[in-house]
């Protein structure tokens, strides 16, 4: 299950209210930084408005590829650990705006994790480890350290075990 807060809305549904949990300005600068992040080559830049200006917490030598598009309400509340990479047109969600309630959750990438190209993953969930989710797929529960997830909905296919040796996952 995702660690999610959730605040239920009155009125027009909660995306109208957007502004009321956010300030427009802090909306605004985080596009801009997010826009010039995603097309920059420069790994060590990146990581640096990820950082300084955005508030993110990015571990030694990760790597987002082109196009990956962070939370732009709430970066801050995104953490990815040391030596993970994150692959080509990855979406990474703080928040979900729905008709009746927002909900805010806290997304944690471990270490040495291999995230493949156009992957969302929602808000409120940890991805353990060395874990390795495949292109294409929503992470919207947590994954295991050393599990190599896939699909939609994501289920796990692999897993290493304590020995570091990898195991089939049981079928479903």
């Amino acid at each position: 299950m995702r660690k999610v807060e959730r605040y239920p809305v009155n009125g027009p549904n909660a995306l109208w209210q957007l502004y009321r949990t956010v300030s427009p300005w802090k909306g605004v600068k985080n596009f801009i930084f997010i826009q010039i992040a995603r097309y920059c080559p420069i790994l060590p830049l990146k990581n640096w408005i990820y950082r300084h200006i955005l508030g993110m917490r990015v571990g030694e030598h990760t790597a987002f590829g082109l196009m990956v598009m962070v939370d732009v309400f709430f970066p801050e509340k995104l953490t990815i650990g040391r030596n993970s990479v994150i692959g080509y047109n990855t979406t990474i969600l703080a928040h979900e705006y729905l008709i009746r309630e927002y909900r805010l959750g806290e997304v944690h990438i471990g270490d040495e994790v291999m995230i493949g190209a156009n992957t969302t993953i929602l808000p409120g969930v940890t991805i353990g480890d060395g874990a390795v989710v495949a292109a294409g797929s929503v992470v919207h529960k947590d994954v295991a350290p050393g599990s190599f997830v896939g699909g939609n909905p994501m289920r796990e296919i692999d897993r290493k075990s304590p020995e570091g040796v990898r195991e089939s996952a049981s079928q479903e």
